[in-house]
């Protein structure tokens, strides 16, 4: 199915890296210091090319369950989470440990299934996403976990394949890497099947290519090839390139980079896949009244500005969804850059007239073009009054 290019990690300006348990913990020995050493070399090598990197580390409940000698079997949820507490902080210094040997600060960031999957909790979503983007101008590396303390069986995501894909997504990455223990998607598990061949490249997720997955998950790991297949279809939706490739080996990074064994799942047009998840994901939170000039311009892929506002219906927040209508009725619907107050406060204000108005929070823009689409199906569904 085709070939990814001869090095798949270059050019790429911000890549998230996602590295799972059974890669870096040993279930006899813990950590895997010499692994981990090697790795952190591959990170300041991208790092030192002009990227900007984002791990999304496992083995919190791996490394605490070694060190607490917990028994051989499946983990209840409070063994589990005790295990979690004492592997975070052990995980945290030795990435803390890795990465300083190479000039760069690490910034430990636990995440739940609400924090990043917007809907719902979109002022979680924005916290978490510009805390990641601060650490990122800093340039601070990010080691990301789900914050397996505090979450439950309802609200975890289980594997952090998915997780990767939304933090890949919450960070604006272009690259997402899913370092496993498998050098990609093969046509069949290559386990059971010696006949099996390695997919290159991926440059739609259809049928065929889900039928392929099979489960190649370990016994440190609860994500499998399904799991990474699910990450791939959110992770390029959201225009984001992805690559399975193994880590079984020091320097894999590196490795990647001379050989391209890996899978290439190639990302979407950025535009369309932001919109396609503004459409699909989120509900409208208020509405947005405004004016036949304000209406017009918005059908041309203009922006809303403050001027063209007629009326704020609802209470809703920055990143809110919102609906869009005009003096015919529904336009469509869009993320929103105020809060209902502020947006009732500058409402019909010219540009120059909002900084007055509000101070330090003025923005140029309520509505952004890149943020609205037209003619949804279910604008002017918001809650009124």
């Amino acid at each position: 199915m085709g070939a990814p290019s001869e090095n798949p990690l270059k050019g790429h300006r911000r890549i998230v890296v996602k590295i799972g348990s059974a890669l870096l913990v040993d279930r006899e020995h813990g950590l895997r210091r010499k692994w981990l050493t090697a790795l952190a070399e591959d990170l300041a090598v991208l790092a030192a090319d002009g990227a900007e990197i984002v791990l999304v580390s496992s083995g919190a409940i791996a490394l605490g369950r070694s060190v607490l000698t917990m028994p051989d079997r499946a983990l209840k949820l409070d063994e589990a989470q005790a295990a979690a507490a004492v592997g975070q902080i052990a995980l945290a210094g030795a990435w803390t440990g890795a990465l300083a040997g190479h000039g760069m600060v690490a910034a430990q960031v636990l995440l739940t299934l609400r924090d990043t999957e917007g809907a719902g909790n979109r002022r979680a979503y924005l916290n978490a996403r510009d805390t990641l983007l601060q650490l990122l101008a800093r340039k601070a590396v990010p080691v990301v976990n789900e914050n397996d303390t505090v979450a439950t069986s309802e609200i975890r995501y289980g594997d952090n394949d998915r997780l990767a894909a939304r933090v890949a997504t919450m960070a604006g990455a272009d690259l997402l890497i899913l370092l496993s223990d498998i050098d990609g998607l093969y046509t069949a598990p290559p386990a059971s099947n010696p006949s099996a061949t390695l997919v290159k490249r991926v440059k739609a997720i259809t049928p065929a290519i889900e039928a392929m997955a099979g489960d190649a998950g370990s016994h440190l790991s609860r994500g499998g090839m399904v799991t990474k297949i699910e990450a791939a279809r959110i992770a390029t939706a959201a225009g984001c390139a992805m690559i399975i490739a193994s880590g079984r080996e020091n320097h894999p990074l590196r490795r990647l980079a001379e050989d391209d064994t890996c899978t290439l799942f190639d990302a979407k047009p950025v535009k369309g896949a932001r919109k396609a998840w503004i459409s699909g994901q989120l509900a409208p939170a208020g509405t947005i009244q405004v004016d036949a000039g304000a209406a017009r311009a918005l059908s041309s892929g203009k922006s809303l500005l403050a001027a063209g506002i007629r009326d704020v219906i609802g209470t809703f927040h920055r990143g809110d969804v919102v609906a869009l209508e005009g003096p015919d009725g529904a336009l469509g619907h869009g993320l929103v850059a105020y809060d209902s107050a502020d947006a009732e406060r500058i409402k019909g204000l010219r540009e120059e007239a909002i900084a007055d108005e509000l101070g330090g929070n003025a923005r140029s823009t309520v509505v952004h073009a890149d943020n609205i689409v037209l003619g949804h199906s279910r604008a002017g569904e918001a809650t009124r009054g």
